[in-house]
């Protein structure tokens, strides 16, 4: 039996500059733009170094809107306290503190990018 597993992401945004700010903020990392004939895109770094599907901001106005409602991305973590810390100074919001699923499965929290996006953090610890 064959496994499915995410092989890709996008986070739809209104305003790129305003996005890539918030993400290196939060993360601590360099997001690099680029248009394709006018679909902006900027991609998460994805290598050696990180973890888990590779994925982008996106800036298409004709396929892409922010919500809050619908599939919900969970970014990896070392400890969620460590973005929940930068999240409103980047300009977003907290919408749920870190919170543990069960000692098994680690902790969680749930916060309001810049461009309307609910987004999820995950850490063991």
């Amino acid at each position: 039996m064959k496994t499915v597993s995410v092989g890709w992401f996008e986070i739809p945004v209104s305003d790129m500059d305003r996005a890539i700010i918030f993400y290196n903020e939060v993360f601590n990392i360099v997001i690099n733009k680029q248009d394709f004939g006018g679909t902006e895109m900027g991609w998460f770094p994805f290598g050696e170094t990180s973890k888990g599907a590779p994925g982008t901001l996106i800036k298409s106005d004709e396929n892409y809107t922010s919500s809050t409602d619908g599939v919900l991305v969970y970014f990896s973590s070392i400890d969620v306290n460590n973005e929940l810390a930068r999240i409103e100074k980047a300009g977003g919001e907290i919408l749920q503190a870190k919170t543990q699923i069960s000692e098994d499965h680690g902790y969680m929290a749930l916060f309001l990018d810049t461009e309307g996006n609910r987004v999820a953090l995950h850490s063991q610890k």
